[in-house]
């Protein structure tokens, strides 16, 4: 064989073995699907887990509940389809101290903030807002958060 002929071909697969080695230096493989926690990791580093293993009511919420008429149905609903508002939320706390603040329209067409403290497998229901209508309740203010 001629040399003129494979040096320009044994340079051009040595450049391109360079350019993937390269890559896949600076940027790793991403798995095929993404990873999931089964075995009760901490979700609240990865964010709001809308699949809890259990869901608890502050005495606070409850009273809310009853007094705006939304029931545990309707709370689930706006854990599992509701948007987060970040500027009500408090997302730089400690483990279990997280506030998320999700917002969502109710079987009625009530528009809901519901407050959700996760920890863990499990999510506490610290209040429920009603965003459209002010409601005569005689539950006090939570503590954890404002209401609006």
């Amino acid at each position: 064989m001629n040399t003129k002929k494979v040096l320009p071909l044994m340079l051009l697969v040595v450049l391109a073995l360079i350019t993937v080695f390269i890559r896949k230096c600076t940027n790793p493989a991403k798995p095929d699907k993404p990873a999931t926690v089964t075995d009760g990791g901490d979700y609240n580093s990865r964010g709001l887990n809308r699949e809890p293993t259990a869901i608890n009511y502050s005495k606070h919420a409850r009273c809310r509940m009853e007094c705006r008429h939304i029931d545990e149905a309707e709370v689930i609903d706006i854990l599992h389809n509701g948007k987060i508002n970040y500027r009500k939320s408090d997302l730089k706390a400690a483990e279990c101290k997280k506030r998320y603040a999700v917002e969502g329209y109710s079987k009625d067409n009530q528009h809901l903030r519901i407050i959700f403290a996760p920890c863990h497998t499990e999510i506490t229901v610290v209040t429920c807002i009603d965003l459209g209508k002010e409601w005569e309740c005689a539950c006090g203010e939570p503590a954890e958060m404002n209401e609006q």
